[in-house]
């Protein structure tokens, strides 16, 4: 008979002084937490003292244990309740019928031929170097193949699925020592892992993710509460970047969605206290007309003085996540709805721009704390008309509608303009009239990293109004990416959008392409949009679709 297998968590005696988290204490007690086997059964709460007689009615299923260390320490003050099960997968998970029409077709090939380069070359490594055909690590966590989990499962390749999962199941080891950043590791690999859970039913990615929960809860451990950006997966050590005491504010607040959900399917609310306390902290910080500043600071908890202020990289989504978790949380926190209002507000007023000659819509950045504007757009902003759009169908104000339509063409304009038909990882604009164009590109912005944020908005946007210009932009594009990127083992990033005779191939496949780029160009060309309807899912910064709950 298999033996029952046991998680090992520790329960301090008492809370220690002090801000943030803790996690050690003098006298702590033990409690083993059943596993359940696999199958689809619901992960069980069976509380057993280790270090005291058992519960009469658990004696007989304690015997033969297994005990699994994850290191997971929890407060003494959480009472540990649970929670909604509401959001169970159901038996054998969901059924997806494959590509149904030539563009996902030809977007499930553009697929295989990156996992055939991947697993050839790459195979359990974070990346694939698709010229070189090397592998390439940065957290040394599979970055690629589990990013890639539920876009396999979506677009019907089983049979990579199931030989991605042996690997999971035997080689997707946390005990590493290696420091991993909070924030990466959460939206790919932990959101990865939940999606991948109610996609499949599969209670081996659940049983991983909480072992990965647990040693991520010791970045929370700062003075302020405000968690550290890095920490070490085996010794649980946390800590900010070597060459700063600040994390940035859009990793912070980017990683509430997964830990809700991780307390919601585990019943052990510590995740989700744990992250509800920092978006509850940056809620009652000042804010400059509900914009943040992109740096704050893990000791003191404040926003770094003069800091930029950009809806581009390392503030982008900060906004999204407080319109996510609304819609995530039944739209019950009120404090999430009315922050998102202001920001966008906030990022009418005084970030966006049109340029002299063509009346373009776009979203500068401020400099020195909010004294100086600056006209210049990642390409990472490009998510904001989708999110935009998906607050609109949620009840926000109906003038955010114009203003991401607005958005989206220019966004469709950095592509279209570039001989590619390529965007470049960051455009400048035009700010009075003159000769030339009123957009630019330099020199050391041209790449093309082949990211998904345009291409994710382009499906939020025709998800809502069935409008198939946006397909047919979004088939463009592809079909660039098919053209400048496609190489012999894969697809590599670019370092020149402007000239198609030199577009100086990177030699990198990042994870993103297959977890997010090709999954919303999957979704962006599907003829039945109900599949993954928005009212039931809320899809993390990272395209892991996760549960909407009532509450």
């Amino acid at each position: 008979m298999t033996s029952n297998k046991y998680v090992a968590l520790n329960f301090p005696s008492t809370d220690q002084e002090g801000g943030g988290v803790s996690y050690t204490a003098s006298k702590p007690r033990r409690r083993l937490w059943r596993l359940p086997p696999d199958g689809n059964e619901l992960w069980m709460l069976n509380k057993v003292d280790v270090d005291g007689k058992p519960d009469k009615h658990q004696q007989s299923e304690i015997r033969n244990e297994v005990p699994v260390e994850i290191g997971l320490d929890i407060p003494a003050s959480v009472q540990l309740k649970p929670l909604s099960r509401k959001k169970v997968p159901p038996k054998g998970g969901i059924h997806f019928p494959g590509p149904t029409n030539e563009r996902q077709e030809a977007v499930v090939q553009a697929l295989k031929h990156a996992w055939t380069g991947y697993r050839r070359y790459a195979w359990g490594h974070d990346h694939l170097r698709p010229i070189s055909a090397k592998p390439q690590d940065w957290f040394s966590l599979g970055l690629t193949l589990v990013d890639a989990l539920d876009t396999l499962l979506i677009t019907g390749l089983q049979e990579e699925f199931e030989k991605a999962r042996a690997w999971v199941d035997k080689n997707l080891i946390f005990d590493i020592d290696k420091d991993v950043n909070l924030f990466e590791v959460t939206i790919r690999v932990l959101g990865g892992l939940l999606s991948t859970y109610h996609l499949s039913g599969d209670i081996l990615f659940l049983n991983k993710a909480i072992d990965l929960g647990g040693r991520l809860l010791p970045c929370f451990a700062s003075p302020s509460g405000v968690p550290f950006s890095d920490v070490n997966l085996s010794t649980r050590r946390a800590h900010s970047p070597k060459w700063s005491p600040d994390s940035t504010t859009s990793e912070i607040t980017t990683i509430q969605l997964e830990f809700r959900e991780l307390s919601r399917l585990s019943g052990d609310p510590t995740f989700e206290d744990t992250v509800a306390k920092v978006s509850e902290h940056v809620h009652q910080l000042p804010k400059t007309e509900g914009l943040v500043p992109i740096y704050i600071n893990t000791n003191t908890g404040q926003f770094r003085s003069y800091a930029t202020i950009t809806l581009g990289a390392r503030g982008d989504s900060y906004y999204e996540y407080l319109l996510k978790q609304w819609i995530q949380t039944g739209r019950t926190i009120d404090y999430l709805r009315n922050d998102y209002i202001e920001g966008i507000a906030g990022a009418m007023k005084l970030l966006a721009r049109r340029t002299p000659k063509s009346n373009l819509q776009y979203v500068g950045e401020l400099l020195a704390g909010g004294k100086d504007f600056k006209p210049k757009m990642d390409h990472l902003t490009c998510y904001l008309p989708g999110t935009l759009m998906l607050g609109v169908h949620n009840g926000m104000p109906k003038e955010h509608l114009k203003f991401a339509e607005d958005l989206l063409y220019t966004c469709y304009q950095t592509y279209a303009q570039q001989p590619t038909f390529l965007a470049p990882e960051i455009t400048y604009f035009q700010l009075l009239e003159g000769e030339g164009s009123d957009t630019y590109v330099k020199s050391n912005d041209a790449h093309n990293l082949l990211r998904p944020e345009f291409i994710e908005s382009l499906w939020y946007m025709y998800y809502f109004t069935g409008n198939k210009t946006y397909q047919d932009w979004g088939w463009k594009i592809f079909q660039a990416f098919e053209k400048y990127t496609k190489v012999i083992n894969g697809y590599t990033s670019i370092g020149n959008v402007r000239n198609p005779a030199n577009t100086r191939p990177r030699d990198m496949m990042e994870s993103f392409f297959l977890g997010e780029t090709l999954k919303y160009l999957y979704l962006l060309f599907s003829d039945d949009q109900t599949l993954l309807s928005l009212d039931e899912w809320v899809f993390n910064s990272e395209a892991h679709p996760l549960p909407i709950h009532e509450a």
